[in-house]
């Protein structure tokens, strides 16, 4: 059983070159920008990649230069999993698995059409990974095309067959990120929060880390918190509200903003995105941007040094 790192690891966004192509120049320099805040792993192919708008070919040749652009001491985890049937699920699972990722993870809304049970789920993850060769497998409560949140007790099932490491958790709730965390306790699958708000709180509840949005604005300082949270508890507080007030921004026109400040931290791309319009991205919403950038380098010098 291939063990997940705990720490940080980003949901990693796709640009765009000018005729609508991958941009390929620009993802290897996302890689060494993630490198460099001190990211654990890399996300790929997933919502934020805007997998749902890429086709079979882009989404297993991004996977693809990801692994092999990727320095040996970060990890690759990748999805893809947007494919109606499951035997085409199984097909494109395969592939992106023999791309030499670290663990493919599944999208919990493809498991089960919506108001399905949780019966279906386990029967059609059960077909799924009886087909599928790996031994490291996570899940993704993607909310799109709707949020299917994994309960406790699939959660623990899904531990309890020794082929799942990883849960990427968009409940946002304290209760059910307890409750997900205990009944996973002592199995190989680790739980990553993707809410910030609620980020300490589940670090000190025993969350492996962080892999939401907000790591393409500052890796960095979900880094530190994540290795620190228990050594500097006062500066982890501080840290936290930081990290919690400024995720807001993703509730803006995410992720076209989250180009826009990749450009801030001298990561050169184009900010067209498939799955929003850039115009969404206003004067006043790029002075927002930019003020949020200004804010996180101050606070960094003054509270991280």
């Amino acid at each position: 059983m291939m063990s997940i790192a705990n720490g940080v690891w980003p949901t990693m966004i796709t640009p765009y070159t000018e005729d609508n192509k991958i941009d390929y120049n620009a993802v290897e320099r996302i890689i060494q920008w993630y490198d460099e805040q001190g990211v654990t792993g890399i996300f790929a192919v997933c919502q934020s990649s805007e997998m749902f708008f890429l086709d079979k070919k882009e989404r297993l040749e991004l996977a693809k230069f990801v692994v092999d652009h990727t320095p040996s001491h970060i990890g690759v985890i990748a999805s893809g999993h947007v494919a109606p049937e499951v035997e085409d699920q199984i097909e494109e699972a395969k592939a992106i698995i023999d791309t030499g990722i670290q663990s493919y993870v599944f999208i919990s809304n493809q498991f089960a059409k919506e108001g399905e049970s949780d019966d279906v789920v386990r029967g059609n993850i059960e077909r799924l990974i009886d087909n599928i060769p790996g031994d490291s497998f996570g899940i993704y409560e993607c909310p799109y095309p709707y949020k299917r949140i994994v309960t406790p007790e699939n959660l623990k099932w899904c531990a309890d067959t020794g082929r799942f490491t990883f849960l990427k958790d968009t409940c946002c709730d304290v209760d059910m990120l307890r409750a997900k965390i205990n009944a996973v306790k002592g199995t190989s699958l680790k739980v990553f929060n993707a809410n910030s708000a609620t980020l300490l709180e589940s670090l000190k509840m025993g969350a492996a880390g962080f892999s939401g949005v907000m790591a393409n604005f500052h890796s960095d300082l979900y880094a530190w918190l994540c290795a620190n949270f228990e050594k500097e508890p006062e500066k982890a507080k501080l840290v936290q509200d930081f990290v919690g007030f400024a995720s807001v921004i993703e509730c803006q026109c995410y992720p076209v903003n989250a180009k826009y400040h990749m450009n801030l931290e001298g990561v050169p791309m184009n900010i067209f995105s498939r799955s929003r319009d850039m115009a969404e991205l206003t004067g006043s919403r790029k002075l927002e941007v930019e003020q949020l950038h200004g804010l996180y380098q101050h606070f960094k010098k003054e509270i991280l040094g």
